[in-house]
């Protein structure tokens, strides 16, 4: 089956972080028969964002962080759940947009057979759900999204309209980072996750 939308490009990844986390927004996901829309993301900055992965240097854990951008960084969080990363920037800046929700486009029922029927925007607001739907796991660390075949983004029709807002689940960092408005949504939409803290 076709996917839809051209390979986004190389080079499209090699800017600052907060600039492809607002581009990623409607961009589609793919993964064998699945593709997903992006409808919100967030910006995790290098050493210096006391909220990010990087904040501690490099490790085995986040080694993918490091390299250059284009590629993915899968984590696994709480024992429980995969979240996926889009790693940013030239090699060693170490920054990464996490996927937090998307909306379905192709490949329905085999999201929904893997969400466990999960309705409405539930079955996809959440970073968890997205690589659970994605049939993401550890394996597809480091893997090139713009080489065809494996774990693709594409086009897709990007966001009309952006909210922003404070990233979630950072309250270990310092003030100024924890209040970072570095999440991202499309405007309009009910595939995003807590709503009602972006502008």
């Amino acid at each position: 089956m076709p996917r839809p939308g051209s390979l986004i490009p190389a080079a499209f990844y090699l800017r600052p972080v907060d600039v492809v986390a607002r581009d990623l927004l409607g961009r589609h996901l793919c993964l064998g028969p699945v593709t997903l829309r992006i409808t919100e993301v967030e910006a995790y900055g290098g050493p210096q964002d006391s909220a990010s992965h990087a904040r501690s240097g490099r490790t085995p854990r986040n080694a993918p962080m490091w390299e250059a951008g284009g590629c993915a960084y899968v984590y696994f969080c709480y024992g429980m759940h995969h979240m996926l990363n889009v790693v940013t920037g030239p090699p060693d800046r170490a920054e990464a947009v996490l996927i937090r929700s998307c909306e379905p486009v192709t490949g329905l029922d085999l999201v929904l057979e893997r969400r466990r029927h999960v309705q409405g925007p539930a079955l996809l607001t959440g970073p968890g759900k997205v690589a659970q739907a994605l049939g993401v796991d550890l394996a597809f660390t480091g893997t090139r999204f713009h080489e065809p075949g494996g774990l693709e983004l594409r086009a897709g029709s990007p966001a009309a309209a952006i909210l922003a807002g404070p990233r979630v689940g950072v309250d270990f960092a310092s003030p100024a980072d924890r209040d970072r408005p570095w999440r991202f949504a499309e405007a309009g939409t009910p595939w995003v996750s807590r709503p009602r803290n972006l502008r």
